[in-house]
């Protein structure tokens, strides 16, 4: 899949409108703090480089990462490389990673209905059960785009649905549509290190994603060098790295 082919934000008025409002509605908010800084290191659409390297990094270190698998994208080949395989998810599940999901088809929950989106989220629970995995906890919308129904529809089957909006996640945050920030570009890792330090002043939760993980990444990847500092500097500012959701479930959602 071919982002800058498939994929057109609805910039009308009403688009723009409807992804401001969405924000502030069907919310659940967090009750409680962190109370420490933690942070998650997550992969969209599971390229198989994400798999490999990314997978590779936090295991040398003995941590785990999330993975936001669209089973539909798999050995497909994008802009963001070739995606991971069945194997590729059955090797992270076993190895302890966690299998979020990110719909069957790539889904626009933008432009999705909830019936279609619970739909499209009930065929890639199938496909990751097939080979073994469990339920996934956690969600993130394709695209970050979500509009009123399929928040709605999807809100009770996970202790988690993120967005790609930047922030932290602290009290008050909505779980139905919580904020993240991006290792991708040029500068994603100079972004993701102001709000490391951020999280650190706030005792808060940061969950980062990136794509491709490559020498040579997509606008929406990173390299492996920097994502090894990143992690280095987690566990050197002593952060507590958890999957997403280790973290959803330790805040008690």
């Amino acid at each position: 899949m071919d982002y800058a082919e498939a994929y057109r934000a609805d910039t009308s008025l009403k688009g723009r409108l409807r992804r401001r409002l969405v924000r502030y509605v069907q919310r659940r908010p967090l009750a409680r703090a962190p109370g420490r800084p933690m942070i998650s290191f997550s992969f969209d659409d599971a390229p198989k480089t994400a798999a490999d390297a990314g997978a590779a990094a936090l295991e040398a270190r003995g941590l785990k990462g999330t993975y936001y698998v669209a089973a539909g994208l798999s050995a497909t080949e994008g802009a963001m490389g070739l995606y991971a395989d069945a194997p590729d998810y059955r090797r992270l599940a076993e190895a302890g990673h966690e299998l979020g999901c990110h719909t069957f088809s790539h889904l626009d929950c933008g432009k999705a209905s909830g019936a279609r989106a619970l739909a499209d989220v009930d065929r890639n629970g199938a496909a990751l059960a097939a080979l073994g995995a469990s339920a996934p906890e956690t969600f993130a919308y394709p695209y970050g785009d979500v509009s009123l129904g399929p928040k709605r529809a999807l809100a009770p089957r996970f202790t988690l649905l993120r967005g790609v909006h930047r922030g932290l996640v602290e009290a008050g945050s909505d779980l139905n549509q919580a904020p993240a920030v991006g290792i991708e570009g040029d500068d994603g890792e100079a972004v993701a290190d102001r709000w490391m330090d951020l999280a650190l002043q706030r005792k808060a939760w940061l969950i980062l994603f990136t794509h491709d993980v490559r020498a040579d990444p997509s606008p929406w990847g990173c390299t492996p060098d920097a994502f090894a500092r990143l992690i280095d500097r987690a566990i050197r500012d002593g952060f507590e790295i958890v999957t997403v959701a280790e973290g959803a479930r330790r805040l008690g959602t």
